[in-house]
């Protein structure tokens, strides 16, 4: 068994993959507004993004525990925050030698940003 997808749930599909897509430059597998899903390549895992049902909407916002990997930690940073991306940390050297931010969607889901040469395991 391997991973093959995560899923993120969004409030506004058409919104939040253009954040994806646009601002982090992610590339669009596919979009499905009538099912309420997108999926992006993002590595060796796919990143999906599901609008949850009415009776799930606590699914949305809160920390993902999902890290994506850039070069240049502070080149992104920079490049996001002049995109308005919102950041929750900025990049700070961690106990364990990694290098790392935490920047947020529209929706309020977090994600772990950090940089690649600084990764263990």
């Amino acid at each position: 068994m391997e991973i093959a997808y995560i899923n993120i749930f969004v409030s506004d599909l058409r919104k939040a993959v253009n954040f994806y897509q646009q601002t982090l430059g992610l590339s669009l597998i596919t979009a499905e507004p009538d099912f309420g899903y997108a999926a992006f390549e993002a590595g060796p895992v796919k990143l999906g993004l599901a609008v949850p049902q009415p009776n799930e909407q606590q699914l949305i916002g809160g920390h993902s525990g999902i890290g994506l990997a850039v070069a240049d930690l502070d080149d992104c940073y920079r490049s996001l925050l002049a995109l308005e991306v919102i950041f929750t940390m900025e990049p700070t050297r961690q106990p364990w030698g990694g290098y790392m931010a935490i920047l947020e969607d529209p929706d309020g889901n977090s994600f772990y940003l950090d940089q690649a040469s600084e990764m263990t395991g």
